[in-house]
């Protein structure tokens, strides 16, 4: 099996890391650097190796082995609750890219690589509308402010509005891998390259651009970011945070969530590959091979730190700091202190989503297909529900009265928390 990690472009350099791996990793997989003529012209369709970009970092370390459970645990999987489906529909597989499901006023929106955006009822489940652009969707769905955002493989923000109609299109540089976000009347995007690009929401014209730190080894993943109280927040490769102004793209301050460590490139990888969270008092990020970490949402103060490797991502309530840490684990933390609370480490899966709060409940999905409900006080396993068998790559998206995942055969899922 060829694995593939696409390294961020440098000028008119991609490195690419490519391990064969027979239940083992061979260092010798470490060979090609690849020269391309423009790294915001690249197509990943003209390239049979694309396929494997969708791998996640957190398989770098994870060997063929299958995960083996006791008995009783295998057990308690098949004997969980059944978690309620209300609706289910297909759109297009997704072989490169994976996208967000987004709920607003009701509906639920889809997007997948084919160029389709697909407006559903959230209650019934009925198509209300569907577009079918010319081009190749690679990142979505953001939404907000009236706007259905998308971003795109050639590094197009594509703006709809509710009815389904294109209101502007905008270029940035590069190719586009986490949803476009807006507020206050500024569309927020980043792209592959590093740079973080604001645009006006009304037509999509370029306000500022920002560009990030650009380390010798990183990992391309679908690192987003996360717009509050007129800011900014986004973690990039290396394990440092930044929080800048929404409006004209000034540094407000940096800190290091996580500081490279080991002996070798990639044991020094420690990239933030998901979004912060938030709430008026705190900023928290977690990076793969590092820490998580809180810090003073005014100044970046830092409050605490503990050790964790999570390339999913983290989310927050008013306790706890939830966070879906490699090797299939979802831990909980003390929310001002930091302190571990509990660990749910079984769950048949490597590889989980960042984790939702849906009440009182915490939701996870898996590259399995299968979505899990855990209590949030104590991270046991309330209700299980499989899907079409495919990977789920991102989190669910919450609805009134449940939540709605897609899947990479293009199923999208909706269920009820009424159990």
């Amino acid at each position: 099996m060829r694995w593939a990690i696409p390294i961020r472009c440098v000028a008119k350099v991609t490195v690419l890391l490519n391990f064969a791996r027979s239940g083992r990793l061979f260092p010798s997989g470490l060979i090609v650097a690849l020269l391309l003529s423009g790294c915001s012209t690249f197509n990943p369709f003209d390239m049979r190796i694309i396929e494997s970009m969708s791998t996640g970092i957190s398989d770098l370390l994870i060997t063929d082995e299958p995960i083996v459970y006791e008995k009783e645990e295998l057990d308690a999987l098949k004997k969980a609750d059944r978690i309620p489906l209300k609706w289910k529909d297909k759109a297009g597989e997704n072989e490169i890219a994976s996208f967000y499901t987004a709920f607003d006023n009701g509906a639920v929106y889809v997007a997948d690589e084919a160029g389709k955006l697909t407006k559903y009822n959230a209650a019934t489940g009925k198509q209300e509308w569907q577009v079918k652009s010319k081009n190749k969707f690679s990142a979505g769905v953001g939404i907000g402010e009236g706007l259905i955002l998308i971003g795109t493989f050639k590094g197009e923000v594509l703006a709809y509005n509710e009815s389904g109609h294109m209101l502007w299109q905008a270029s940035v540089t590069s190719e586009i891998l986490s949803p476009p976000q807006v507020q206050n009347n500024v569309v927020a995007v980043r792209t592959v390259d590093g740079r973080i690009f604001a645009l006006d929401a009304i037509d999509g014209k370029r306000k500022w651009i920002y560009q990030g730190a650009t380390p010798s080894l990183t990992v391309r993943s679908t690192a987003g970011i996360t717009l509050a109280h007129g800011a900014i927040f986004a973690g990039f490769p290396g394990g440092k945070m930044v929080a800048m102004s929404l409006f004209n793209g000034n540094i407000g301050w940096e800190v290091a969530v996580s500081q490279p460590r080991g002996v070798t490139e990639l044991e020094r990888m420690t990239d933030i590959t998901s979004a912060p969270v938030m709430n008026n008092r705190l900023v928290c990020a977690v990076a793969y091979q590092g820490r998580v970490a809180c810090f003073a949402i005014n100044d970046g103060a830092y409050i605490w730190s503990r050790e964790s490797s999570s390339s999913a991502g983290l989310v927050m309530d008013n306790d706890y700091v939830y966070v879906t840490e490699d090797n299939g684990v979802v831990a909980a933390y003390d929310l001002l202190s930091g302190a571990g609370m509990w660990k749910q480490s079984r769950l048949g899966s490597k590889k989980l989503t960042r984790p939702v709060i849906i009440g009182q409940y915490i939701v996870v999905a898996d590259d399995q297909g299968f979505v899990n409900v855990l209590r949030n006080y104590d991270g046991a396993l309330v209700a299980r529900a499989a899907t079409d068998g495919s990977v789920i790559h991102n989190a669910a998206s919450v609805l009134p009265d449940g939540f709605v995942v897609q899947t990479a055969k293009g199923g999208v899922y909706a269920f009820s928390t009424q159990f």
